[in-house]
């Protein structure tokens, strides 16, 4: 019973860390080596071609949010937020002692588009402010609050719609991964973007 508690915690990327060095420390004869297929071959062949494309995919991101603001400042306001999705990545897959597998690489992916997408809503925001001739400050704080629930309310039906993955063998890593992080990353969108944009434009408090 207790050997059958221990293997129902294990996931196969435990498991195979754990077999592997031991399986390679096997004395083998001259002219035998050892190689690794099934699942593992599979997900690192997916994962180098990932890595391949991704820098290209990431440039072509950056570059339309550059032609969408007409602005180099702009988009590296919204850019620079999504690294700080990592910190909710972290903390959920912690929480939940749920491994950082080839699916949560996947879920942190696509975390990375919708984070992308709440920034530009409320840099957009930002914008109509200032065009509408509003001071500088009070147009990124009135945008700011004007965009809470709107970024709130896509960010929780996402995170609603994940629930039922949470408790799937296979996809509950991404799930983790989508949920924790959209949700820390929202909440600091909202305030990371307005002082990041403050601060590139050289924006002061109004008198």
């Amino acid at each position: 019973m207790a050997d059958h508690d221990v293997l129902g915690d294990e996931t196969a990327a435990s498991l195979f860390a754990r077999v592997k060095p031991q399986v390679e420390s096997l004395p083998l004869p001259a002219g035998y080596t050892i190689e690794w297929g099934g699942e593992y071959e599979s997900s690192k062949d997916a994962q180098e071609a990932m890595f391949k494309s991704l820098p290209m995919g990431y440039l072509l991101m950056f570059i339309i949010t550059m032609l969408l603001f007409n602005s180099f400042k702009k988009p590296l306001v919204i850019w620079l937020t999504v690294p700080l999705s990592i910190i909710g990545v972290a903390f959920g897959l912690l929480l939940s002692n749920m491994p950082f597998s080839f699916t949560a690489l996947l879920g942190l992916l696509s975390l990375s588009g919708m984070i992308l997408k709440n920034g530009i809503v409320l840099m957009d925001q930002i914008n109509l402010e200032l065009e509408s001739g509003k001071d500088p400050y009070l147009a990124i704080v009135d945008s700011a609050v004007s965009r809470v629930r709107p970024v709130s309310m896509a960010a929780l039906t996402t995170i609603l719609g994940m629930i039922p993955l949470v408790f799937d063998a296979f996809f509950g890593s991404m799930a983790i991964t989508i949920m924790a992080g959209l949700g820390f990353a929202t909440v600091l969108t909202l305030i990371v973007v307005p002082v990041l944009f403050a601060i590139f434009f050289k924006v002061k408090p109004a008198k």
